[in-house]
C-alpha cells in the first residue's frame, strides 16, 4: 500500500467519478483505475461498485475510507516534519458527529497554548469504526456514549451523566414543557441510522418509532441530518443532552423516565502520549 494508491482511492471516494478524480489528481484516468485495482487486490476486497453510469463505495470501501485518510495524513505529516526538521506533536482525536465536535474549540485553544507544537487532527467517524481506530492506536482519544464492551484495551473516562432529552424547535408543541415522559412523545419523530449512533440511543429512538404511524416516522442518515430536520420543524428527536454541545436555537426537554447516559472519552490503557493526560483534564473541567 502506498500514498499514490491512497490518494487515488480518496479522490474517487470524494468525487464518485473516475474522470473528475483524475482531473483533481492531474493524472490520467487509466492510471487512477490501475491504482484502485492494485489497492483492491492488495486488500483483497472490492472498494467500489462501478457501472457505466455510476460509481459507489462498497461497504468495505466505506469502512476503509477513514483509515485511508488517516494513513495518508500521517504519512504526509511525517514527511513534512522530517523535511523541516521540526518536532511537532501530532494528536489524533475522534468524534462521531458534529455535536461532539462542538465540545472541542475551547479545549483545543487551551491545549495549544500549553503545547505550541501541538498539531491536533479531528476525525469524524461513525460507529463502530471510531473505537476500532482508538484500539489500533490510529486515534489517541474519542468522545462517545458508554456501551457494554467486550474485553479490550480501551478505557472509558466519564465526563458527565447526560439526561436523554427531546430535542425540538422553539415552535414545536413540546417546547412549552419543562419535562416530558416517554408516553407523551407523539407526532412526527426523527430517528437516526443505527450505523451512526450508539446502540443504547438507537434502542430508545426505535422504541418511540414502533408506536407511531408510518407517516409520522422520519429517518436521517446521521445526527447532523436529524438536527437539520428538527430545525426545519418537521419533527423532534431524542439524544443525550450534553449542555456544552447543544445546538443553538433548539429546545432540550429532559425525558424524566429514561435513565441518563454516561458520556465520556475512550482511550487506550497503555497510551503514553505526552498531551493525553492534559487533554483529559481539560475535557473534565470544560464539560462538567
Amino acid at each position: 500500500m502506498n500514498t499514490v494508491q491512497l490518494e487515488c482511492f480518496i479522490a474517487v471516494a470524494e468525487h464518485l467519478n473516475f474522470s473528475r478524480a483524475s482531473e483533481a489528481l492531474r493524472i490520467t484516468q487509466p492510471a487512477v483505475s490501475h491504482q484502485i485495482q492494485s489497492l483492491e487486490e492488495e486488500l483483497d476486497v472490492k472498494l467500489f461498485n462501478r457501472t457505466s453510469k455510476s460509481v459507489a463505495l462498497t461497504q468495505e470501501g466505506i469502512q476503509f475510507l477513514p483509515d485511508a485518510q488517516l494513513i495518508l495524513k500521517t504519512a504526509l505529516s511525517a514527511k513534512e516534519r522530517l523535511s523541516h526538521h521540526e518536532h511537532f506533536i501530532p494528536f489524533e482525536l475522534g468524534c462521531h458527529n458534529r455535536l461532539e465536535i462542538n465540545l472541542l474549540p475551547p479545549i483545543l485553544k487551551k491545549l495549544t497554548e500549553d503545547f505550541p507544537l501541538l498539531r491536533p487532527a479531528i476525525h469524524l467517524v461513525p460507529f463502530p469504526s471510531l473505537l476500532s481506530l482508538v484500539e489500533n492506536k490510529q486515534v489517541h482519544a474519542a468522545f462517545g456514549i458508554k456501551e457494554e464492551q467486550k474485553k479490550s484495551s480501551l478505557y472509558f473516562r466519564e465526563l458527565c451523566s447526560a439526561p436523554v432529552a427531546c430535542i425540538c424547535s422553539p415552535g414545536h408543541p413540546f417546547a412549552r414543557h419543562n419535562t416530558l415522559e416517554k408516553r407523551q412523545l407523539s407526532g412526527s419523530f426523527i430517528a437516526c441510522s443505527p450505523r451512526q449512533i450508539a446502540d443504547p440511543i438507537f434502542s430508545i429512538q426505535n422504541s418511540i418509532l414502533t408506536k407511531l404511524r408510518p407517516e409520522q416516522r422520519y429517518f436521517a442518515e446521521n445526527m447532523e441530518s436529524a438536527m437539520t430536520l428538527v430545525k426545519a420543524q418537521i419533527g423532534c428527536t431524542l439524544y443525550p443532552d450534553i449542555t456544552a454541545a447543544r445546538e443553538p436555537d433548539l429546545k432540550y426537554i429532559p425525558v424524566t423516565d429514561i435513565p441518563p447516559m454516561s458520556f465520556g472519552i475512550y482511550y487506550r490503557y497503555d497510551d503514553d502520549h505526552p498531551v493525553l493526560k492534559r487533554f483529559l483534564m481539560l475535557c473534565r473541567e470544560y464539560i462538567r
